[in-house]
This record gives C-alpha cells, structure tokens and sequence, in this order.
C-alpha cells in the first residue's frame, strides 16, 4: 500500500517539530523547514516540508517536485499568495516569498545542486521545465 503525498508530508511535519527541525529517512542531514503557505484556490491554509539553502539571511527553497514535468502546487500559492509563515528547527516567522530569475536563481540553484546532487538529477527528469528557484525574506 502506497503512502499519500499528503500522509507523507504529515509524517515529515510531526517528526521535523518533534526533533527541533530535524528529520531522517531521504532527508537526513538536510536542512529543512516548514512552509505555511496559502492557496492560491481554495484559500486554504497549506504546510510543506522542504528543504532549504541559506542566502545573506534569506531562505532559499527549489520547486523541483522531485523532477517532475510539472511545478508543484505551492508554486502556484506562493505567485498568487507571497505572504508565508516559515518554521526553521524551533523558530517560526513571517516571510515574503519572492521568485528568482536570471543570474539569482542560476547561483541559488547551483549552490543547493553543489551542496545536494540529487537537485542536478531533478533538471534531468524534469523533460526541459526549468524548476523554479524562491527566496524566502523574513520581515
């Protein structure tokens, strides 16, 4: 039996706030955090963990989906809903989500691929969609 993205995330949420922003499994060793985003839709409030480059104070997230073709659904939140709330080990503020573009989001991607392969093997399954960089400035 197959585990939802959503029961997945659940699990990834409760162990990252019982371990002080800390969890294992395929994210061992990642820096995580939790973003509380709204809908772009529904309005409704959504939480993903997700793991995190940091830039001169900034938080640095990549919408890779795991190199699918497509960008993921917080994607379309943060455009249409910038406003964010961020969880990082035991802290939590406010943020603005901004995307990057150009040279930005060439050395933010670069520096997280460097850090972390796997985000090298994401540009390659993602079949030419160039995956969306975010930085997070907390207000």
């Amino acid at each position: 039996m197959s585990t939802s993205p959503a029961d997945f995330n659940a699990k990834v949420i409760d162990e990252f706030r019982a371990n002080e922003g800390r969890v294992g499994g395929m994210f061992e060793g990642m820096p995580m955090l939790l973003l509380h985003h709204t809908g772009a839709k529904s309005g409704t409030e959504r939480v993903n963990p997700l793991a995190y480059l940091r830039d001169d104070g900034r938080y640095v997230i990549i919408a890779s989906k795991g190199g699918a073709p497509t960008n993921p659904d917080w994607y379309h939140n943060l455009k249409a809903n910038p406003d964010v709330k961020v969880e990082v080990g035991t802290e939590s503020f406010d943020a603005t989500a901004g995307e990057a573009t150009g040279e930005e989001r060439e050395r933010l991607f670069r520096a997280q691929a460097e850090r972390f392969p796997q985000f090298d093997d994401y540009v390659q399954k993602a079949q030419g969609r160039t995956i969306p960089v975010f930085v997070l400035t907390p207000k």
